[in-house]
This record gives C-alpha cells, sequence and structure tokens, in this order.
C-alpha cells in the first residue's frame, strides 16, 4: 500500500507588530492569561523591576506565568478602571503604557502605571519587564 502524506495548513508566524496589536487588543479587554497562552513562548520569562515580598525578580515559564497573575488577581478586592496605550514597536520589541486604578485586599485603592516591554522571538513573546 502507498505510504500517505497528511497534509497540513502552514502556520505562519507572527511579525512584531502583529504580536503587539493582539497583545495589546487582549490587555485592553483585561483578558491577560489569554494574552499569555497564546502569544508567550513555553519558555518566556517575566521581569520585575526589583524583588518584592510577594513576587520574585524573575518567573520563568510560561505556566508560572501564568500561576504569577492567578497570584496578582487573588490580591486584588476590586478593579475600578485601567488603561493600555497604543503599541511602541521596535525591530522585535514592543512597548506600552499599563495603567490600573484597583483596590488591592488590606491596602486600599490606588493607581498603578507601569511601562511594559516585551521582547519577541519567532513570533511569540520570549521575555517581559515591567518598569513604574
Amino acid at each position: 500500500m502507498p505510504e500517505t502524506k497528511t497534509m497540513s495548513a502552514p502556520t505562519k508566524t507572527m511579525t512584531t507588530q502583529q504580536v503587539a496589536d493582539r497583545l495589546v487588543e487582549l490587555c485592553r479587554k483585561g483578558e491577560y492569561e489569554k494574552a499569555q497562552r497564546e502569544l508567550f513562548a513555553d519558555n518566556a520569562v517575566s521581569i520585575e523591576e526589583m524583588a518584592s515580598p510577594v513576587f520574585e525578580k524573575e518567573t520563568k515559564g510560561l505556566k508560572a506565568i501564568i500561576e504569577k497573575g492567578h497570584k496578582f488577581q487573588e490580591m486584588v478586592e476590586t478593579i475600578h478602571g485601567g488603561s493600555v496605550s497604543e503599541p511602541i514597536v521596535a525591530g522585535n520589541s514592543i512597548a506600552f503604557k499599563l495603567s490600573l486604578d484597583a483596590t488591592m485586599k488590606g491596602k486600599g485603592r490606588s493607581e498603578m502605571t507601569e511601562i511594559c516591554v516585551y521582547k519577541v522571538k519567532d513570533g511569540k513573546i520570549a521575555s517581559e519587564l515591567f518598569v513604574m
């Protein structure tokens, strides 16, 4: 019997601009975990400006990054609003401003603003850095 080959649709690697546009779209909807699952590489790294009692400076791997997001959500009592700026793309880098107006459990209401910087490799986010 002759060997048959299964043809699969070619997968197209996203450009950095496409990743940026999709990331901003999902973040504006508050769908952070969906953005991570869809756009991040399995070996992505999340970097905080500095270590804190709650979060380490570096979190490695998609599973650990998703768990970090869950931990942050558990700290939030109420989200009152927020915004994501238009992305700036340069080469394989993406940056945007993220603002969040939230009441944190046991800490009261505050406005948090940070610059989020992402590096893209092979159409996936390889790293994220948060700077306040």
